[in-house]
């Protein structure tokens, strides 16, 4: 089969590529200083405390080097980015009628807020550097749930968000970028729910990028009490641009006793992007932490969920899928921490990579001493689509106790022949048995979503083929 011939699908991108005319009503100049922090601590109206870690994170940030592995981030000029862009839009908007009728088409475009009137039971939408529309379902916040943007959270709820905020889970040190986000940080999420409080439906919040030489810098904080039970769903998006933007998001989770948490999220960032978020989850007794993943877009990508199993008989599983094309490097993983016995956890990880793209899993599985009965399994895959592009492993086992059970299986291939053949015995063209195969490949991950969004990250990898073979 000839590369070029390998598929035609007929996707419409511009519901993502399309973007507006740069209307920001405050923006930083490029590049990072102290005076760029004390003007986004100021703006926001800020306790000390926060200016402080802010200014605390900017030293760490000149301190700390880029990371000497994985994919090349030399072409990132971090002197070239604009940390902060207000948009001219009112902050937190409580009705869709209030946001602005340029802003509100493009989430329109994208299915905001059509998801929230299907089956969300909270919805936020940031754009650039803010929040402009959020809502909760009444009932839930009766029942004590809090769902709001981290700027709203910080001056609500301050010392709840304090005992929290990059402090456990995400320390502020961890890396150059995790430094970086708590010097600039700005809107992002905030979730509280309430002792034995369930929740039966999810709660989003979709992220968009506009500007040129952009930086977006969300955080994500979601604490889950004894027994709480709840699904947050991530959406990301932005346009594609000749010049790099960065993400750098961070998303702290704490899943109290019992509790059970699912973050799933579709990242879809335009081919200038380097995603380099920062996601964690510290994990008490007897509960679970779920991490579902579907990387696609971006131009490198550096991601590794971790999650932190601190209380005895608490569990962590993560499924996740990287799609890698032209110029694309997707380095993605996840990392599970044991600290406690009888600790279990599963990595389910997939990557496709195409038209010279390169997709590596990088992961670690640690468990400390005295931690008997543990329990991980581990397994990675990688599809190539043609000859000229990379699947890599760096799997990494951290093994401090003997009485525990600990697994790893890696596969990297291409496409076979007589899989080809043998759907098209069948009477499927060749063009939609490679569909079938690709789409097969990641359907460990498919089943883990929503409806919706199963069908959404579908047409995304349709999308990418069809761009990388044209």
């Amino acid at each position: 089969m000839k590369d070029q011939d390998m598929i035609n699908f007929e996707i419409d991108r511009s519901r993502y590529d399309d973007y507006n005319k740069d209307e920001s009503v405050l923006k930083t100049r490029v590049g990072l200083s102290e005076d760029v922090v004390r003007t986004i601590s100021a703006e926001k109206k800020e306790p000390m405390w926060m200016l402080e870690k802010r200014l605390e994170a900017f030293k760490a940030y000149n301190e700390i080097n880029l990371p000497n592995w994985g994919p090349d981030l030399s072409e990132l000029d971090l002197e070239k980015i604009h940390y902060y862009m207000k948009p001219d839009a009112k902050k937190n908007a409580n009705r869709w009628e209030d946001v602005p009728e340029d802003i509100k088409n493009t989430f329109e475009k994208l299915g905001i807020p059509e998801a929230e009137r299907k089956s969300l039971a909270g919805v936020g939408a940031q754009y650039d550097s803010e929040i402009v529309y959020h809502s909760l379902k009444k009932e839930l916040e009766d029942k004590g749930v809090i769902f709001l943007d981290c700027d709203e959270a910080l001056k609500q709820h301050p010392e709840l968000f304090r005992k929290h905020f990059m402090r456990d889970c995400v320390p502020v040190r961890l890396h150059k970028f995790s430094a970086l986000h708590a010097a600039v940080w700005s809107g992002g999420t905030f979730i509280y729910v309430p002792k034995g409080v369930k929740l039966d439906e999810p709660l989003q919040a979709y992220f968009r990028m506009n500007a040129m030489q952009g930086g977006q810098f969300e955080h994500t904080l979601i604490i889950l009490d004894e027994g709480a039970e709840a699904h947050y769903i991530e959406g990301c998006s932005a346009p594609q641009y000749t010049q790099n933007s960065i993400h750098a998001g961070c998303v702290e989770i704490y899943v109290g006793k019992g509790a059970r948490m699912r973050y799933s999220s579709i990242e879809n960032w335009s081919k200038n992007t380097y995603n380099l978020n920062t996601k964690r989850a510290i994990v008490s007794e007897d509960a679970i932490m779920e991490w579902v993943n579907g990387n696609m877009g971006s131009k490198v990508t550096m991601l590794y969920p971790c999650s932190v199993l601190v209380g005895k008989n608490s569990k962590s599983n993560y499924v996740g899928a990287a799609f890698a094309g032209k110029d694309q490097y997707k380095d993605t993983g996840c990392k599970m921490i044991h600290r406690a016995a009888n600790t279990s956890s599963t990595i389910i990880s997939k990557g496709i990579s195409i038209d010279g793209g390169v997709s590596s899993y990088r992961g670690l599985v640690q468990i400390n001493r005295k931690c008997k009965g543990v329990k991980s399994s581990v397994v990675c895959d990688g599809l190539m689509l043609d000859n000229d592009s990379k699947a890599l492993t760096f799997p990494s086992m951290d093994v401090g106790e003997s009485d525990v059970q600990v697994s790893h299986e890696a596969t990297v291939g291409k496409i076979g022949e007589d899989q080809l053949f043998y759907l098209m015995s069948r009477g499927l063209s060749e063009e939609e048995a490679t569909k079938l195969i690709v789409l097969g490949f990641i359907e460990p991950l498919v089943k883990e979503l929503p409806l919706e969004y199963a069908v959404e990250l579908n047409r995304l990898i349709e999308l990418e083929i069809e761009n990388s073979v044209c």
